[in-house]
C-alpha cells in the first residue's frame, strides 16, 4: 500500500471547505499531526503556487529534525473540487510525497476525501523513512477538525 484515503461528509458547501484548503493558515488550523506550527503566504489559486509552513517534526517523535521550514508546492488545483501538493524542504532530493483533498457534492454537504500518496518516492526514501509519515488516524482527525474550522469560519 502506497496511498491512504479517508472520507467524511462535511455539512458545508464545497466553496466553504475549499476556502480553508486554499488558505495557508487553514492548513495549520486543521492539522491533526501536530507538526504544522504556522504558515506564511497568500491564498493559493493555481498549480505552482507556493507557501511556507513552519514545522515541528518532534510532534511525531520519529525523526530528529526539530523545527524547520518547508515550502508547500501546489501540484493540482481545481476550484471547489480538488487540491493537491507536495512538500519541498531542506533535505535533497525532495521526498515527493503528495497530499490532497477531493470534494464531491453530497446530500447534506460535501464529501471530503483526504489522501496521502507516496507511490512516486525514490527507493532511497522508502528505505530511509517509514511511510506513511502521517498516519491514517491523523488524516481522519484532520477531517473532523476541518469540519469544525469550516463551521467556525462561517460563524465569524
Amino acid at each position: 500500500m502506497e496511498r491512504v484515503e479517508v472520507s467524511r461528509l462535511v455539512p458545508a458547501s464545497a466553496e466553504a471547505v475549499f476556502a480553508v484548503l486554499t488558505d495557508p493558515r487553514g492548513h495549520v488550523d486543521i492539522d491533526a499531526s501536530g507538526m504544522l506550527l504556522d504558515a506564511e503566504g497568500a491564498r493559493v489559486e493555481r498549480p505552482g503556487d507556493r507557501f511556507v509552513v513552519h514545522m515541528d517534526r518532534e510532534a511525531l517523535g520519529d525523526f530528529p529534525l526539530g523545527k524547520y521550514d518547508v515550502e508547500v508546492v501546489i501540484t493540482k488545483l481545481v476550484p471547489n473540487e480538488e487540491i493537491a501538493w507536495t512538500v519541498e524542504g531542506r533535505i535533497r532530493p525532495h521526498v515527493r510525497h503528495v497530499y490532497g483533498y477531493r470534494l464531491e457534492p453530497a446530500e447534506g454537504g460535501t464529501l471530503v476525501t483526504s489522501y496521502y500518496d507516496w507511490s512516486e518516492l525514490a527507493e532511497e526514501w522508502k528505505r530511509r523513512l517509514t511511510f506513511p509519515v502521517v498516519p491514517e488516524s491523523a488524516l481522519k482527525a484532520t477531517l473532523g477538525i476541518l469540519e469544525r474550522t469550516v463551521r467556525r469560519r462561517a460563524a465569524a
